[in-house]
This record gives structure tokens, sequence and C-alpha cells, in this order.
């Protein structure tokens, strides 16, 4: 089971989180068809959205994580709502290159690092809180951590991995954030920093044990860890026909009869889950007829 831990150093001075989504991150997989660099990039982005959405006081909100880097791979888009449940899709998911020098898949590459990486926090307020940065590399984890430094002010070390085997399906996936307190001086920056040069790539961890805990103590190494919570997340997608509906009618009822006009039907596709759903000639008639009458009706 896919599984979220937060927790905090028992001095205070820093928090972590850390998330598997390995089972996550193939259904992904197979829902969009993605190749393993398209894997990798959606895999990255599942398990950023997730952890920060998880940290979302309000049950109600979600986060959505979108990534903009002008290559190859198109916009990566992830969702999360406030419990860590995650839903996403790459926009060109059959991207292949080649893989880097070092053989390790080129995420950067295919994402490409001339745009921004954009958090979008829904909170129920009129407005939701935006906050952009330029992109560094589009390697997603090291955009990650500069938008905490630049948009919240808050320094961070983020990890992120996904490991694709042989057949292309997810091996290993998730990552930490690891952030600092206030109060924390050189001593406690000098901890972190060690703990992540000691413990290494966050698919290596993940690979050999995919118990989110034991992957923040690794990290952690120098500090007593206090686990706070534990949590199951899953990809969960919140498409209904009832929401497809929602979407026609705010067509507006000049464009919904343009679209009976030419097209008789229509089928709408989820973009996140792939479901595709149909409505007769006869059911966009019934829609228009009742939005007609609406629009009649006496203010």
């Amino acid at each position: 089971m896919d599984t979220l831990v937060r927790a905090i150093t028992a001095d205070g001075l820093v928090q972590a989180v850390a998330v598997t989504t390995r089972s996550l991150t193939e259904q992904a997989r197979n829902i969009h068809k993605t190749l393993p660099v398209g894997t990798a990039a959606l895999g990255r982005a599942l398990a950023a959205a997730s952890m920060m959405g998880n940290a979302l006081k309000d049950p109600q909100a979600s986060l959505t994580l979108q990534i903009k880097g002008g290559g190859p791979l198109g916009t990566v888009l992830a969702v999360s709502d406030a419990g860590g449940n995650v839903r996403g899709y790459v926009q060109n998911p059959h991207t292949d290159l080649p893989l880097r020098e070092d053989g390790k898949l080129n995420v950067g590459a295919a994402v490409g690092g001339d745009g921004f990486l954009t958090v979008i926090k829904d909170l129920g307020m009129k407005e939701p809180y935006i906050g952009s940065v330029g992109l560094l590399g589009g390697e997603i984890a090291e955009d990650l951590a500069a938008y905490f430094v630049e948009s919240e002010q808050i320094p961070t070390a983020c990890a992120l991995g996904v490991l694709v085997d042989r057949d292309q399906s997810v091996r290993a996936a998730g990552g930490y954030i690891i952030q600092l307190l206030p109060g924390a001086g050189e001593d406690v920056i000098a901890k972190v920093e060690g703990g992540v040069l000691a413990a290494g790539a966050v698919t290596g961890l993940l690979d050999r044990d995919s118990d989110p805990e034991s992957l923040l103590r690794a990290v952690l190494s120098d500090f007593d860890v206090e686990v706070l919570e534990r949590t199951p997340v899953a990809y969960c997608c919140s498409c209904s026909r009832d929401r497809v509906e929602r979407a026609l009618i705010s067509m507006g009822v000049e464009e919904l009869e343009d679209l009976l006009a030419e097209q008789g039907g229509c089928e709408l596709g989820c973009q996140f889950c792939d479901k595709t759903y149909t409505f007769t000639a006869g059911e966009l008639e019934a829609l228009l007829e009742t939005m007609r009458a609406q629009r009649a009706e006496p203010r």
C-alpha cells in the first residue's frame, strides 16, 4: 500500500514528510500508457503533489502542481486532495528520449528547463493561492525546493524518484520533503545536508525498503525523529457524469446548440482517468431544454 508519513525531529527544528507511491504511479502509467521518461516525470509530480496536498488543513482543499518546461513531454500536471490522494497526466505520454550518459532517464530534457513550476492551492476562498517559479532544470525536485524558498520562504530539501523496471513497470517511487523550522541554525543545516548526501539516491533507498518512515530515518539519521502520522494514499479521480453535464451546461445554450447541430451526440474523456462519457443527441437536447427553461424564468 502506498503510504505517506509526516514527522518532526525531537528538537522541533526540522519537519519532514515522505511518501511511497509505487502502486499509484503504476496505475497512472497503465491509464496514460506512458513510456519510461513520462512515467518518471509524472510519478515525481504525483509524489510531490501528494506530500504538499496532505499538508493542507481544510479537508475540502486541493492542490495542483503544474510544470510547463517547454520540453517534449509538454505540460506535467498533478492534483492532490487534502488527504494526499492524487491524479495527474502528462500532455505527451509517448515521449521517448535516449538515456543520460549516467544511464538514467533524462527527465530534465523531457520536461524542459524553459518555463515555470506553478502551485495552485484551492483553499475554498474566492480566489486560489497561486505561486510560480522559473524552472532550474526540469528535474522537478530541485525546482520544487526553489519554489518553497522563493514563494514560501522555507529552506527545503526535496528528493523525488521513480525507478522503472525493464518491462517498463514501476519498481519503486516516492520521495521526501525536509524543511527547516524557525530557530534552526547552521549546525542543523549541516546535519540535514550531511544526512541527505549520506543517504544517497531516493530510488535506491525505496528499492531496498518501501516504508517511507525508513526513508525519513535514513535521511535524518543524525536526528531523533518522531512520526506524527501515517496516511494511506492512492490514485483517485473525482470525475463523474454529473460533473461532465455541468461542464456541458457551462458552455452556454448557443455553443451547445452548435455542438448538437454539428456532431449530434458527443463523447467527452477525462484527462485523469481516461474514462469516456457519451451523450446522445436526445440527452443533449434534454439538457438544452432545461437550460432554455431556466433562461426564460423571470428573475
